[in-house]
């Protein structure tokens, strides 16, 4: 082979080498997981929401007095503990069929079908009294509500049962006779943020006693970090809650008297033996150090 002509094959080589790139360009692997990207997802389009999905039932109503908006993570049980309202009466009021299935943004009423939801939670309370408020109550008696209270309305519709009635007069429901619901030492105080009522400490199984009259209107494990808990509504402004019991020893719907052992102490859904107590006014956690008797 002459020179010449080696020269010539060793050009078109070179020239086929430069048509023929060896890596393709990145913008043709276009597969994820097996899957090829659709074009809108690609170019950074997101899909738009369904326009066909109906608004959440009951929202002409949000944010209006005595109507409650849904949020993530809520049950009717803790509905009715944020209001301090019965979950079943919250249940009659909205014509619900499932209490187990709630949408976010679902708006409730919170409010008797007969009571004006404007005047609920700014219903004045009574300065005016016939007699002080008893301070001196030995434990275990029960506190009678006044002859005035027979002829009010009951705001709350709850069943009829025998006395003392749940739901007083209006101008006895700030007359509360409480008392402790445990015997053991204060472990946690009140903080409304972290900690929405007191941490009383105590051995499994003692008991754990209804801290004034009323009525169960909640006893089961159905509330996320309260384990097995009893609540008790005493009126139109006051329910309690007994949370982390071993054992309830009350059923949903039934009277108690204050002093009366209603569950025994335990761990359920914490870390320790240990009961965990709220005073509830109008749905909102107050501190129950505030409305206990000093020991």
């Amino acid at each position: 082979m002459s020179f010449k002509t080696g020269a010539c094959i060793a050009a078109a080589l070179l020239l086929a080498a430069c048509a023929s790139p060896t890596h393709r360009a990145p913008v043709e692997d276009r597969n994820v997981a097996g899957g090829r990207v659709p074009a809108a997802v690609a170019n950074g389009v997101t899909a738009p929401a369904d326009p066909a999905k109906p608004p959440p039932p009951g929202i002409e109503n949000a944010g209006k007095p005595g109507y409650y908006s849904v949020k993530p993570g809520d049950t009717l049980i803790r509905v009715g503990l944020e209001t301090g309202q019965n979950w079943r009466d919250i249940m009659r009021w909205n014509n619900l069929d499932n209490p187990n299935v709630l949408e976010v943004g679902q708006v409730l009423r919170v409010v008797p079908l007969a009571a004006d939801p404007a005047g609920v939670s700014t219903r004045p309370v009574a300065v005016a009294r016939v007699e002080s408020r008893p301070l001196d109550i030995k434990p275990g008696t029960a506190a009678s509500a006044p002859a005035a209270a027979a002829s009010e309305p009951a705001v709350t519709p709850t069943p009829a049962a025998p006395p003392p009635p749940p739901v007083q007069g209006k101008e006895s429901d700030e007359d509360v006779n409480w008392m402790w619901p445990a015997a053991g030492s204060v472990i946690a105080g009140f903080d409304e943020a972290r900690n929405k009522g007191l941490g009383i400490s105590g051995k499994a199984g003692d008991p754990v006693y209804a801290a004034a009259d009323g009525r169960v209107v909640y006893a089961g494990s159905g509330l996320r970090g309260y384990g097995n808990l009893v609540i008790v509504k005493h009126n139109n402004n006051y329910l309690t809650a007994y949370a982390h019991n071993q054992t309830l020893l009350v059923k949903e719907d039934q009277t108690v008297r204050r002093g009366q052992k209603i569950a025994e102490m335990g761990s359920t859904d914490t870390d320790r033996v240990k009961l965990h107590f709220e005073i509830r006014r109008q749905g909102k956690p107050v501190d129950p150090a505030k409305y206990l008797p000093p020991r």
